[in-house]
């Protein structure tokens, strides 16, 4: 089977995921790099653990993602040079580059686009930005100029898997929001495709097409939403808040479409950018907006609200690493073969303070499973942690943004 085959029908194409059928023209999987920003940080106390190395103590926030405990090193003390602005450091997370939010200033090259750029024309789209709402990305390229986010996950859904004339797209896509999978549309191709397919194959196969069901049910519950009229309680009105609250729902569409695009080889780097704007986020138990509740003044009850919003997302990020874990090509998983950082541009959103950055690596095929703490005072830059990844996935640099080499741990 050539590499490129493609399942056909009515026009559209649907991308299978790397089979042993493929033979050895693929060999080992391709590397990859996954870049997630919480904009507005994760709660110190409540991320990181009190003793650093392989032995430490999980954390409140550690403790929710234990499952993959040898699948990721935790970082303290790092952090890019010269950054401030308040909030201004978000479109700079990605590049590192000096003094955001200062007259004059012009944003340098992101480093997902820096790896996109070296990585070459490889895969159908050589990057793909994200965000959970609106189009404000951290990617920028080499001019400085951003590149916009897609936050609508059914419109990457169709430009990720749905190909032919605009007319057949759009059949395609009535159908989806009917409640009919394209897999339907290519259902003898897929029977034969099955009936010919090795044991470990089918189960591939069988894997991978319950992933493109579960993304489309996603999708369409989500799209429903959106025309059902909301009931009327003869209560006083709370504050306004749109569909866009609700943060959780959001975070969950684009993380299940990530497997389906690196499985696929449809990229092979990614950003996503969880917005701050989500307002009163639709999560049991708080009742507040995110952002107000960042800036919490060490009153406890807005710390366990706070906490609640930063448990589910990460609760959701746990979601990602288990689906990364479970997809295997050519006996490595899928998490293995994408350097995985979470992370944020704020150390303490409370105060601004974009030191001490927490940040999370996962995968990779790396030597995990540690705490590894640097200089709070003196941070380790970000860069540096940029580059080692650069470097795991195939492109030759020593250097990146303000970065003083590369980190190791």
């Amino acid at each position: 089977m050539n590499r490129r085959t493609l399942l056909k029908a009515s026009g559209i194409s649907l991308s299978l995921p790397l089979l042993e059928a493929f033979g050895k023209e693929s060999g080992t999987p391709p590397k990859r790099a996954l870049f997630l920003c919480n904009t507005l940080g994760f709660y110190p106390p409540a991320f990181y653990p009190k003793a650093s190395g392989s032995d430490y103590g999980p954390s409140e926030y550690l403790s929710l993602l234990d499952g993959h405990r040898e699948e990721y090193t935790v970082f303290s003390g790092l952090s890019h040079p010269d950054q401030g602005g308040e909030h201004a450091c978000e479109m700079t997370w990605l590049s590192g580059a000096r003094n955001p939010g200062r007259d004059g200033f012009e944003n340098s090259i992101s480093v997902d686009q820096f790896a996109a750029r070296e990585l070459g024309n490889v895969t159908r789209f050589s990057s793909l930005s994200l965000s959970s709402d609106g189009k404000r990305s951290q990617s920028y390229t080499e001019t400085g100029v951003m590149i916009p986010a897609m936050d609508r996950p059914s419109e990457v859904f169709a430009k990720l898997f749905l190909q032919g004339k605009p007319n057949e797209v759009a059949r395609e896509k009535r159908k989806l929001s009917d409640g009919h999978s394209i897999l339907d549309s290519l259902g003898d191709q897929r029977r034969r495709l099955l009936a010919n397919a090795s044991p470990a194959d089918q189960d591939k196969l069988g894997a991978y097409f319950e992933a493109v069901r579960e993304a489309e049910r996603g999708l369409t519950e989500a799209e429903a939403w959106y025309d059902r009229p909301k009931p009327k309680l003869d209560v006083d009105m709370p504050q306004d808040i749109s569909d866009k609250a609700d943060l959780v729902g959001r975070i969950e569409l684009l993380f299940q479409l990530v497997p389906l695009a690196l499985q696929t080889d449809s990229t092979r780097v990614i950003s996503i950018v969880i917005q701050n704007n989500h307002g009163i986020p639709l999560i049991d138990g708080v009742d507040a907006e995110h952002h107000n509740l960042s800036h919490h003044g060490r009153d406890p009850a807005r710390i366990d609200q706070l906490k609640k919003i930063e448990r589910a997302i990460l609760g959701s990020f746990d979601g990602l690493l288990s689906r990364m874990k479970e997809q295997q090509e050519n006996g490595i998983s899928l998490l293995d073969s994408t350097c995985t950082l979470l992370g944020s541009n704020l150390g303490n959103a409370a105060a601004h303070d974009p030191r001490n950055n927490p940040i999370l690596l996962a995968g990779g095929g790396m030597n995990h499973g540690g705490y590894s703490a640097h200089d709070s005072n003196d941070n380790t830059p970000l860069g540096n942690l940029f580059v080692r990844m650069l470097q795991e996935i195939g492109i030759e640099t020593d250097s990146f943004s303000t970065s003083k080499g590369q980190l190791d741990w």
